[in-house]
């Protein structure tokens, strides 16, 4: 799926060195509680301004305050994981990318998928999420099989 063949060789791609998946585990945890904290960041700004939507509005805009959180995250996947670095604020600081394997750029929505994907499986398959990356290839998640995608180290 990921090797190229060339004058009937078979080409192996970059993403299969090794040294592209070391410690990636323990970097996407430590990216994944940056980025909540960055979203957490990101609702404050956001809840002012519901807050004087809502006073506007005589109260209906205060209903916005229950989708924020999501909005809010979604909104920082799509424009940063699915922005030309293709990594959140997290992933940059902690030297990760996410990289799909058929070499194509991971766009707005695949980011938005991923995301989702991560989270509805938190909430179905908790410990198999981690545990996943202990028996898969390249160490990857539950929701990065489904989509095709990988996460490498940045600096390599």
């Amino acid at each position: 799926m990921t090797d190229n063949v060339m004058n009937g060789e078979i080409i192996p791609s970059r993403l299969d060195d090794r040294r592209l998946y070391r410690g990636v585990r323990t970097r996407r945890i430590f990216a994944f509680l940056i980025d909540y904290m960055l979203v957490l960041l990101l609702c404050i700004p956001v809840a002012v301004i519901i807050a004087i939507l809502g006073v506007a509005t005589l109260g209906l805009g205060w209903m916005l305050y229950g989708i924020m959180l999501p909005l809010v995250a979604l909104g920082y996947v799509a424009l940063t994981m699915g922005g030309p670095r293709q990594a959140t604020k997290g992933m940059q600081m902690m030297g990760v990318k996410l990289e799909r394997l058929d070499g194509q750029p991971v766009d707005s929505m695949l980011a938005i998928v991923h995301s989702v994907l991560f989270w509805a499986g938190n909430v179905i398959l908790t410990p198999l999420i981690l545990l996943a990356t202990l028996f898969l290839d390249r160490k990857r998640t539950l929701h990065d099989l489904l989509l095709g995608t990988v996460v490498v180290r940045s600096d390599h």
